[in-house]
């Protein structure tokens, strides 16, 4: 990082004439500042106005003040290489920024940033960034805790519950246009002198950072009185932590200085904004905690009806709670306006702040309970307000294809911060007359899961129905700021959305190490209507399918096979191709199922994970592929001891529903597994992959717990404790009307009747003792 510039004696003041250039310091997103800003160029009637912002961003001011702009809205830098950098400039209808743009448009005055470019300021926040992560993160700590001592000490003596509540007590409701000014410059100079030594001391590379920022505005508010104008008819609109360093001998950033700063190449677009993002919810370090609320402020500032505030306030609260079903009477209305207004005057303020708003809705309106109230004061005090560009408005290419697909899908709807679902029916709606309409919900699909692959966060898909899983599809759409970012940052891959998604496609396909990576690109490609990209996922699937992968990636890979040829009809792929790629994976899988089954528990639940889906597959395309085969290597897993005993008895369980082996065999192999002497971990084991499938076929064999029975009464002691860690599994995922049976079951083996409707009776105090014991047992240890 370039060193701190130092304030340097001697250097010529910005001033002339005509005055001194005039500096308005304000607070971003504060509706008194945009209001008391707009009454000053009233008054001044400046020639020229600069705002703290990017300076090579200036040329994008006449487009967030055109025609059909609602904010809220954000000017986005970002860098042009990845991994991608950025910087955002939120800006509300009552920011003061914004505000000095509309009247700089209406009076035909200069507007322009004059804040370092997002070049330097990316470069610079990077090198910083780097070097706190090193050596300075626990000074960063430091200062920010002072920081926050800081603001919590004011609040203190100004009597007020925070510091957001002193802020709008002093300044939001300062009516005085000359006070508010003077008030803030005196404020800016205060805080400086409070927080230099510590910003110094823990913050160094923070503190020589606004060193550099403020040297390069004076520089741009130096070239702006050497164009002509002169220094009273400029007007400087700045945090006010800036307002008192603006002017005077400080220090003008050089020619050389500039060109010795950092930079990186950056790109500017300008973003629809929400109030939730605008708010601190959002950890958005300018915010303020409230939007919606500062935006009725503003609103009732501009119409000079203040005194309003507290009723429009609390009758929207009101309004909400009875969209709710929750009435509440004007009378109840009444009392907590009158109350806000009371404590307000016990604080020496001539109007209620939101604080005092909250606190009499809370009494008033919740009957002391903020529960009652707490969803209705998030839509007033937050809202769900989202900003608005038209076309033409200077976006990247990327946001213009989302916006013109966004509205070809009728999905515009859907961009909005609150979550909407969406369920799609991918087939042909035949009832329609263009092929547009009769084929809406799949393209909505692709489009949904090129996001997706983009990673831009605007649909979240979900489960749906398994005899409905190859048609439908259910996405929850919600619309944030963060959607926008996630667009601009995937213009670096692509102009449009398909050419982004394949780029993305195309560079995991470079990272692919074995074939269950593969066969997912190949599903993703499909399901994003990229069939080059699918052409080239299936050939690297191929090469890779030469050697010999492990089961669960075979397993995987024909599994996704298996679901892109079974969406092959809804989705209109050419899916004939990959039928004998399938073929020869799956007769690879059911070829070393066995082998694989060799493992210990904790490597077996991939394997029987890859079973079902090798299974599922089998009975998917009974036909095409060789299931012979995989029943006669499910049977010989079954019936090995030398295979994990939870995987046998798993394949034993498959051959049960498939009715593979006669009642006395059954009763064989249940015996033999279950017999008096076989370990715990051996019996107990294969009984736990046993009851992982088709319960209702375990249910039906009485003779199946007859020998559970007598082999659980047959143990030791310790091999007892040791069966319960598998028994303990086992019945853990059985549904309560399955554990009722399982007891009605056994108490029949017992002689002992309606057990079921024993174990729903309270536990008795030595039953409960026992339990405890048994629960507190290190089951880990055995």
């Amino acid at each position: 990082m370039a060193e701190p510039i130092q304030r340097l004696p001697g250097n010529e003041r910005l001033t002339g004439d005509s005055g001194e250039v005039r500096v308005f310091g304000i607070r971003h997103l504060s509706p008194s500042g945009a209001y008391h800003l707009t009454e000053f160029l009233d008054a001044v009637r400046p020639s020229a106005i600069l705002v703290e912002g990017p300076s090579d961003a200036s040329g994008l001011i006449s487009q967030i003040v055109s025609k059909g702009v609602v904010p809220p809205i954000a000017l986005l830098a970002y860098t042009s290489q990845l991994p991608v950098r950025t910087l955002l400039y939120p800006f509300a209808d009552y920011s003061p920024e914004y505000q000095a743009f509309r009247w700089a448009d209406r009076h035909g005055a200069a507007c322009e940033f004059i804040d370092l470019p997002s070049g330097n300021a990316l470069a610079l926040h990077g090198l910083t960034s780097e070097e706190d992560s090193e050596s300075r993160a626990e000074d960063r700590q430091q200062y920010a805790f002072r920081q926050r001592e800081l603001y919590r000490r004011i609040a203190e003596l100004s009597e007020e519950p925070d510091y957001e509540a002193y802020w709008e007590r002093q300044f939001e409701h300062n009516s005085g246009d000359q006070a508010y000014r003077e008030t803030i410059s005196v404020f800016s100079v205060r805080m400086r002198e409070l927080t230099e030594q510590d910003e110094l001391a823990f913050n160094p590379q923070g503190a020589a950072y606004n060193e550099i920022r403020e040297a390069y505005m004076r520089r741009r508010i130096q070239e702006t009185l050497e164009a002509g104008h002169a220094p009273g008819d400029v007007v400087v609109v700045t945090g006010a932590h800036h307002a008192s360093v603006l002017t005077g001998t400080n220090h003008v950033m050089t020619d050389r200085e500039l060109a010795a700063l950092s930079f990186t190449d950056t790109r500017l677009t300008l973003m629809p904004y929400t109030y939730y993002k605008l708010s601190s919810h959002s950890g958005y370090g300018a915010g303020n905690q409230a939007p919606a609320y500062f935006q009725l402020f503003w609103e009732c500032l501009r119409e000079g009806r203040l005194p309003e505030l507290p009723n429009r306030y609390l009758s929207n609260l009101a309004a909400r709670l009875r969209e709710r079903g929750t009435y509440r009477s004007t009378a109840s209305v009444i009392e907590a306006v009158r109350m806000a207004e009371a404590l307000a005057s016990l604080r020496s303020g001539s109007q209620p702040t939101w604080q005092d708003l909250r606190d009499a809705a809370v009494v008033c309106l919740g009957g002391g309970e903020l529960s009652v109230i707490a969803e209705a004061l998030a839509r007033v005090d937050i809202g769900t307000v989202i900003g608005r560009l038209p076309e033409g408005v200077s976006q990247t290419p990327i946001q213009d294809d989302l916006a013109r697909e966004l509205r070809r899908l009728k999905l515009e709807k859907y961009k909005s911060p609150v979550a909407q679902s969406l369920e799609l029916d991918l087939r042909e709606n035949r009832r329609v007359q263009s092929e547009s309409a009769a084929y809406l919900d799949l393209n909505r699909s692709i489009l949904l899961h090129r996001l997706e692959i983009l990673d831009i966060r605007f649909a979240r898909k979900l489960p749906v129905r398994q005899d409905a899983a190859s048609w439908a599809e259910h996405w929850t759409l919600q619309w944030s700021p963060e959607t926008e970012i996630q667009a601009v940052e995937s213009t670096l891959k692509g102009e449009t959305l398909e050419v982004a998604a394949a780029y993305v496609i195309h560079e995991r396909l470079l990272s692919i190490s074995h074939i269950g990576e593969a066969s997912r690109l190949i599903r993703a490609a499909c399901l994003c209507d990229l069939p080059k990209a699918m052409n080239d996922a299936k050939r690297l699937l191929q090469t890779l399918a030469v050697d010999a992968g492990s089961f669960e990636h075979v397993a995987e890979a024909a599994f996704e096979l298996s679901t892109i040829i079974r969406f092959s009809s809804i989705r209109k792929h050419e899916t004939e191709s990959l039928v004998p790629l399938l073929r020869q994976l799956f007769l690879r899988g059911a070829l070393s199922v066995n082998e694989a089954a060799n493992c210990n528990d904790d490597a077996a639940a991939p394997v029987l994970s890859a079973v079902r889906m090798l299974h599922a597959l089998a009975q998917e395309h009974d036909g095409e592929v060789d299931g012979d085969v995989w029943l006669r290597e499910l049977n010989r897993l079954a019936t090995r001891d030398d295979r994990n005993p939870k995987l046998s008895g798993f394949s034993f369980a498959i051959l049960l529903e498939q009715d593979a082996w006669a009642g006395e065999e059954v009763a064989r192999e249940v015996s033999r597994r279950l017999s008096p002497g076989i370990p715990a971990d051996l019996g107990a084991g294969w009984f736990e992959g046993l009851s992982m499938r088709n319960r209702y076929a375990l249910l039906s064999r009485p003779l199946l717990w007859e020998h559970l029975d007598a082999y659980i009464q047959s143990l030791e002691d310790e091999q007892f404790r040791r069966s319960l860690v598998y028994l303990r599994r086992a019945f853990s995922a059985f549904e309560p009307r399955d554990k009722a049976a399982v007891a009605d079951l056994l108490g029949g083996l017992w002689g002992a009747e309606d057990s079921s409707l024993h174990l729903q009776r309270p536990l008795s105090e030595e039953e409960k003792e026992s339990l405890d014991e048994l629960n507190d047992f290190d089951f880990e240890d055995l």
